[in-house]
C-alpha cells in the first residue's frame, strides 16, 4: 500500500477498519472480564475489576510508548527518501530493547507488590481479595500485553494492519469463550477470567510473530547506534500516547478513592461499568489515530501537505461520528449497560441513570481530544501533544475530581470529565488550526 501516492480515502478507511477491529477487540479483554465477573460475583465483582483497571492502563501505556513513539519515527524516516530501511529498523530494534526492559520492571512490581498496588488503586476488604484472585494468573503473562501493543504499532506501519487485527481477534475470541468456560463451567470465578485473559494474550503474541516470516516483512533487527539517544527520541515522540493510557489509570484511581469517600460501593460499581464504556469510546479514538498516523507521518517526511490535509479531513469526520454515537447510547440506555456488566441490585439501578447521563456527555469530545495527540505526534509536535494529554489526563481533570465534590457536593464529581474534555477541546482546535495552516497544497513549510 503506497502512503505517498495511493488514494488517501481508500488507504485511510482500510487502515481504520483494521485499527478499529484491533482496538475494539483489545478492549474485549477487560470488558468481557468485567461482565463475567460482575455476573458471577455481583456488584462487588464489578467494583473489584474497576480497581484492577489501572493495571491494564499502565501495562498498555508502556507498550504504546515504545510502539507509537518508535513507529512514528520509523515511518517519517522512510517517507523522507528511499533506502532508509537500516536507519528506520534501528528504531524498531531500540523499541524492542526498551519494551523488554519496561516489561521486566512492570513484571517484577506486579508479582511482588500486587497487594500494595491494588490498595493504592482503591481496593477494600472483599474487593481486594477478588481483585488479587483475578490478577493472580495474569502475572505470568504481563510482558505479552506490553509486547502486543508495541508490535501492533509496527505491523500497521509496516503495511500489515490486517495481521495486527487478526492477532488481536484470535486472542479476543478465545478470551470471550474462555471466560465463560473458566468462570461458570469450571466455577473458577474471578480467577478463571484472569486465566482466560492471560491465555488470550499469548495467542495474540504468537499470531503477531508470524509477520516476521512473511514476504512483506521489512522489520529487521540491526545494531542501533546511540541506543540511549534513540530511546530518548522514542520516549519523547510517544509520550503523549503513553500518557493517555497512564492518565486513564490515574483518573480511575482518583475516581475510585473519591467515590468510596463520598458515595460508596454501589456508585463505584456503576463507575466500573462507565470505565468499560469509556474504554470502548477511547478504543474508537485510538483506531482513528492509529489509522491516520502512518499516513500522516510518512507524508510529513515526504513534505506532502495536501495529503496530510485529506487524511485529517477523514479523521475529524470519524471522530465526530464516534463522539455522537457513544454520547447518544450513554444518554439513552444507561441501565442496559448496567445489566450487561453485572447482576444489579435495586439500589444500583436507581442511581445508575443519573451517573451515566452526567458522565456520558464527556464522550462527545473524547475522540477528538485523543486523536489530536496522534495528529500532533505525526507532525512532530510532541510538546503540543504533551500539553493535551497531561491537561486532559491529570491537571484539569485531577483538580476537578477533587474540587467539585468539595465546592458543589458529592454528585458533581460526575461532571469532572465533561468539563475537562470541553476545556481541552478548545485548546486542541486552536493548535490544530495553527499546526495545519502551514501545510500548503504542494508541500510542508
Amino acid at each position: 500500500m503506497d502512503f505517498l501516492n495511493g488514494n488517501i480515502k481508500t488507504i485511510y478507511f482500510k487502515y481504520l477498519a483494521a485499527a478499529f477491529g484491533s482496538a475494539l477487540i483489545t478492549s474485549i479483554y477487560s470488558i468481557v472480564d468485567m461482565a463475567m465477573v460482575g455476573q458471577y460475583h455481583g456488584p462487588e465483582g464489578s467494583a473489584a475489576l474497576a480497581v484492577v483497571a489501572p493495571v491494564w492502563n499502565i501495562i498498555y501505556s508502556f507498550g504504546l510508548l515504545m510502539g507509537i513513539g518508535g513507529s512514528v519515527l520509523f515511518s517519517t524516516i522512510r517517507g523522507k527518501a528511499e533506502g532508509q530501511e537500516k536507519r528506520s529498523n534501528a528504531y524498531f530494534t531500540a523499541s524492542v530493547i526498551g519494551s523488554i526492559f519496561l516489561a521486566a520492571v512492570i513484571w517484577l512490581v506486579v508479582i511482588f507488590f500486587d497487594r500494595e498496588l491494588l490498595l493504592l488503586f482503591g481496593a477494600q476488604d472483599n474487593t481486594l481479595s477478588l481483585a488479587r484472585e483475578y490478577v493472580s494468573p495474569i502475572k505470568f503473562a504481563i510482558p505479552l500485553f506490553l509486547f502486543n501493543q508495541m508490535l501492533a504499532a509496527y505491523l500497521r506501519n509496516d503495511k500489515n494492519p490486517a495481521l495486527a487485527t487478526g492477532a488481536v481477534l484470535a486472542g479476543g475470541i478465545f478470551n470471550v469463550f474462555g471466560d465463560y468456560f473458566f468462570v461458570f463451567t469450571c466455577d473458577m470465578g474471578a480467577y478463571g477470567a484472569g486465566l482466560a485473559t492471560a491465555i488470550g494474550s499469548a495467542i495474540t503474541f504468537v499470531v503477531m510473530l508470524s509477520h516476521f516470516f512473511t514476504k512483506r516483512n521489512t522489520l529487521h533487527f540491526v545494531k542501533p547506534t546511540g541506543l540511549f539517544k534513540m530511546l530518548k527520541e522514542i520516549s519523547v515522540t510517544g509520550f503523549s500516547t503513553f500518557f493517555i493510557d497512564v492518565a486513564m489509570g490515574i483518573l480511575t484511581i482518583l475516581f475510585n478513592r473519591q467515590i468510596m469517600h463520598y458515595l460508596g460501593t454501589n456508585a463505584l460499581a456503576v463507575y466500573g461499568v462507565i470505565v468499560n464504556i469509556s474504554t470502548f469510546a477511547q478504543c474508537c479514538a485510538y483506531s482513528v489515530g492509529q489509522a491516520s498516523q502512518p499516513i500522516i507521518s510518512t507524508n510529513f517526511g515526504a513534505n506532502k501537505g495536501d495529503r496530510i490535509r485529506q487524511a485529517l479531513k477523514y479523521a475529524l469526520g470519524t471522530t465526530a461520528f464516534f463522539g455522537i454515537f457513544w454520547t447518544a447510547l450513554s444518554l439513552a440506555v444507561p441501565n442496559l449497560f448496567i445489566r450487561v456488566f453485572m447482576t444489579p441490585t435495586p439500589e444500583v439501578l436507581e442511581i445508575a441513570p443519573t451517573i451515566f447521563r452526567c458522565y456520558g456527555i464527556s464522550f462527545l469530545l473524547l475522540p477528538l481530544n485523543i486523536f489530536s495527540t496522534y495528529y500532533f505526534q505525526a507532525l512532530m509536535k510532541p510538546k503540543v501533544a504533551f500539553v493535551v494529554s497531561v491537561a486532559r489526563g491529570l491537571v484539569v481533570s485531577g483538580v476537578l475530581i477533587y474540587l467539585l465534590p468539595l465546592v458543589t457536593g458529592a454528585d458533581s464529581i460526575w461532571f469532572a470529565m465533561p468539563i475537562t474534555e470541553l476545556l481541552v477541546a478548545i485548546y486542541v482546535v486552536y493548535e490544530m488550526v495553527k499546526c495545519t495552516k502551514p501545510l500548503k497544497t504542494k508541500g510542508v513549510v
